[in-house]
């Protein structure tokens, strides 16, 4: 069994030059002391798990919780903790309840009910493509393209009026951010909340082919959810549907552009029609840039051993997939972009019964991204140095805040 160093090490710690890797402390853990004890916010003192193979074990592991209301869970923020207090939704339950509620929204998003949205994905692309280049430049991609993109496609979905974004990109900020306090979460949280309770019983009374009338008709009418579990888990769909896509789309835009040769051969697969590198491509970048950087929470229901530390009830555990997916025991020299890599195996979209129900759609989403953008625009150009980028080391999710480009 290892040893704990002494003085745990704030947790998240601190990026080092290249802003696409994990923190060089978090490395240097994951090759010295694969489980160890960091510090929080809060003062906690939970476990994070480092490796690849251990993460997997962990995740898979039913003597560990995802049910954010035990004590001992690991809280990302204060307001993070506040906002799960007040809507849960199923990513922070445990089995029966988990399984039930995911289940009633399994055939939303199959492979091949997101396949087949490729075309009207591509359409929305291109179109947007089109008004990027007709427009000034330089341009902000985020708000020209990574985000527009995900949030149409997500509102389509759900039956959200794309004509509200203003409203829930706006609260979506201040629930991802990691400096926003308990009241300022609350406050967006209910908001949120208020707004799609009331779309929900608007579907009630006319329901159409979407998402939340879905929920409205079969769940709310019986008597099976409440107003509130309903909008909780909308909630859950909207932000989680367009805040990962839109960072990944952005994020993965920069790294590329820092590996021209990359770029182009991707530009070349678009060009081409290669699907398959296509596809290859967009699971090497979402193992190689992790936006989803806080580690996948939990707490133990019981003693349990990983990579030989012990665990004990109630403590609580981070599964750093970040790292994990930088392990040279899973993708030899890690640290290295290659498309070319097998990568299908990563730990982006977690792993086990609470891996990403949305992955299918991300999918879909970043392959006629990365296939279309480089290829009708193969001058794109950062306007800035990297060095000038803000990324968001402040939110949940990693990207960038802004994306000035030219061509």
């Amino acid at each position: 069994m290892t040893e704990t160093l002494p003085g745990a090490p704030a947790f998240p710690m601190t990026r080092g030059r290249c802003p696409f890797d994990p923190p060089p402390e978090l490395a240097r853990i994951q090759h010295d002391e694969p489980v160890t004890k960091v510090e929080l916010w809060d003062g906690s003192t939970p476990w994070v798990v480092t490796r690849y193979d251990d993460v997997r074990a962990l995740l898979a592991d039913p003597r560990i919780s995802s049910d954010s209301d035990l004590p001992g869970y690991p809280h990302v923020s204060e307001g993070n903790a506040a906002r799960r207090g007040a809507a849960k939704s199923f990513l922070n339950m445990d089995e029966p309840e988990h399984a039930a509620q995911r289940r009633l929204l399994t055939s939303d998003f199959m492979v091949k009910k997101m396949e087949a949205l490729r075309p009207r994905i591509q359409g929305i692309v291109d179109g947007l493509i089109d008004d990027l280049l007709a427009g000034p430049k330089p341009v902000d991609l985020v708000e020209a393209f990574a985000l527009p993109l995900p949030s149409l496609v997500i509102c389509e979905l759900l039956g959200v009026p794309y004509a509200d974004r203003a409203l829930f990109h706006r609260i979506s900020k201040t629930v991802i951010s990691r400096t926003s306090t308990a009241a300022e979460s609350l406050a967006a949280t209910e908001e949120l909340l208020d707004y799609l309770g009331g779309l929900t019983e608007k579907k009630l009374a006319d329901p159409g082919d979407d998402v939340l009338s879905k929920l409205a008709t079969e769940q709310l009418a019986t008597g099976r959810m409440t107003r509130r579990d309903v909008a909780s888990m909308g909630q859950l769909l909207l932000v989680a549907g367009h805040e990962t896509t839109a960072n990944m789309i952005a994020l993965g835009t920069v790294a590329l552009l820092e590996n021209p040769a990359q770029l182009a051969e991707i530009r070349a697969a678009g060009e081409s029609g290669d699907a398959k590198l296509l596809a290859n491509a967009v699971e090497e970048l979402l193992r190689y840039l992790n936006i989803t950087h806080s580690g996948r929470r939990r707490v133990a229901l019981e003693d349990i051993e990983i990579g030989g530390q012990l665990i004990r009830r109630g403590e609580g555990v981070i599964a750093a997939n970040d790292i994990a997916n930088r392990d040279d025991s899973a993708f030899p020299d890690a640290d290295v972009l290659d498309i070319h890599r097998k990568a299908r195996h990563h730990l982006a979209f977690g792993y086990g019964v609470h891996q990403c129900l949305g992955q299918p759609l991300a999918r879909v989403e970043l392959q006629v991204v990365y296939g279309t953008l480089y290829r009708r625009v193969p001058t794109l150009a950062l306007a800035k140095p990297v060095g000038e980028l803000r990324f968001k080391h402040d939110m949940v999710v990693y990207g960038v805040h802004e994306l000035p480009v030219t061509w």
